[in-house]
C-alpha cells in the first residue's frame, strides 16, 4: 500500500483518514499501550483531503519517497508528508507489508507483522534493506513508468526524486540509492544503517538527522561514522539535543496528546517543527537548488540542532 500527498486544486471533500480502526487497534496493542481507546489513532485528524484534484504543471513537482520504521505504518510520517505536499512536493509514503504491525487493503484484508517473528540478526536487517529497496524501485516504476498507477503522475518531475526514512526506513534509504540511480538525494532520520557502502562510495547528496544521545560521532551507534567516509558527495550530519528515537515521527506528538508519554527534553510539537523544517530544507536545496543556510550554520531559531564535525567528533 502507498499513500500519496500532493498539492491540491481545492480544499474540498472528506478529510483523509489517518489509519483504519483495525490498524489503530493492532498498533496500540502491539505497542502495549494501555488505558487508551483502541480506535484513538483512527480518529486522529489530518490536514489532507481524500481524492483531491492534483495541482501543478506537467513534470513540475519533485517526488519524495518516505519509508517508515520497522513495525511502523506509513501514516507515522504524515506530519512530514503533509508539510512537503503543502510546499509543492508529491510525497509517496510506502507501507512495507508484513513489516508493519497492521496494513489494511482496499478489500478489507489486514496483514500483520510476520517479519516480527524472525530472528533479528545482521542478515535479517540486510534483507529488510534489500526488500525495502525493491519496494522503492517498484513504486517509482508505478509512478513514473509508461502506464502510471496515479492519474496525477504526469506532474512528477522524473529527474527530481529523493527519499527519506525513519529508523529502518532511513537505513534503507542508502540501500535504495545504491540500487536505483533515480533516487537523487537521501535522508536518514535516526536509523542505524545496514550493510556498509561499497568502496566505490555514494556520491549523491545525503543527510543524517538523529538524536544527539545516540547518533553523535563516535557515540553509541558507529554505523554513521562508517558510512560517512564512503559518502563522497554533499553531506551533512545533524543531531538534535533532547530528541528520542520517535521524535522524528508523528509518534512523539501523538503519545503526548494521548497522555502516554512526554519527553522532557523535547516536546512533540517542537520535534515535528524541527523535523519538518530541516527535511524540507534538504529537499529544497537538492531538488529545487534553493540555498539553505539552515544546513550550513547554527540557527538561533533551532538551537537544539547541532551540526557535527566528524573528524573532531564534536557537534555544535
Amino acid at each position: 500500500m502507498v499513500s500519496l500527498w500532493y498539492p491540491a486544486k481545492s480544499r474540498s471533500g472528506k478529510r483523509a483518514p489517518y489509519m483504519t480502526a483495525k490498524e489503530s487497534e493492532l498498533i496500540l496493542k502491539g505497542g502495549e499501550v494501555t488505558g487508551v481507546p483502541y480506535d484513538a489513532l483512527s480518529r486522529t485528524r489530518t490536514n489532507a483531503f481524500s481524492g483531491a484534484e492534483p495541482a501543478g504543471r506537467k513534470h513540475s513537482l519533485p517526488l519524495v519517497l518516505l519509508s517508515p520504521g520497522f513495525t511502523e505504518p506509513r501514516s507515522s510520517l504524515t506530519a512530514l508528508a503533509e508539510e512537503l505536499a503543502s510546499r509543492g512536493y508529491v510525497v509517496a509514503g510506502i507501507e512495507h507489508t508484513y513489516e508493519s504491525l497492521a496494513t489494511t487493503f482496499p478489500d478489507g484484508r489486514v496483514t500483520t507483522c510476520v517479519a516480527c517473528e524472525a530472528v533479528k540478526g545482521q542478515e535479517f536487517w540486510n534483507k529488510v534493506g534489500q526488500s525495502r529497496a525493491a519496494d522503492v524501485s517498484f513504486v517509482l516504476d508505478e509512478l513514473t513508468g509508461a502506464h502510471p498507477a496515479w492519474k496525477g503522475a504526469s506532474l512528477i518531475a522524473p529527474s527530481r526524486i529523493a527519499m527519506a526514512g525513519h529508523s529502518a526506513g532511513g537505513a534503507s534509504t542508502i540501500v535504495a540509492m545504491l540500487k536505483d540511480t533515480r533516487v537523487r538525494a537521501g535522508l536518514n532520520m535516526d536509523g542505524t544503517t545496514f550493510a556498509p557502502i561499497p568502496e566505490s562510495g555514494l556520491s549523491r547528496p545525503f543527510l543524517f538527522l538523529g538524536a544527539q544521545a545516540m547518533h553523535s560521532p563516535g557515540g553509541k551507534d558507529t554505523t554513521w561514522d562508517r558510512d560517512w567516509v564512503q559518502l563522497t558527495g554533499w553531506k551533512r550530519w545533524l543531531v538534535v539535543a533532547g530528541a528520542e528515537h520517535v521524535s522524528f515521527t508523528d509518534t512523539a506528538l501523538l503519545v503526548e496528546q494521548l497522555g502516554v508519554h512526554r519527553n522532557p527534553g523535547l516536546s512533540g510539537e517542537r520535534a515535528v517543527e524541527i523535523t519538518r523544517s530541516h527535511v524540507r530544507a534538504f529537499f529544497d536545496l537538492h531538488l529545487r537548488h534553493k540555498p539553505q543556510p539552515l544546513l550550513d550554520k547554527p540557527s538561533t531559531r533551532y538551537p537544539e540542532v547541532k551540526r557535527c564535525d566528524v573528524e573532531q567528533k564534536t557537534c555544535a
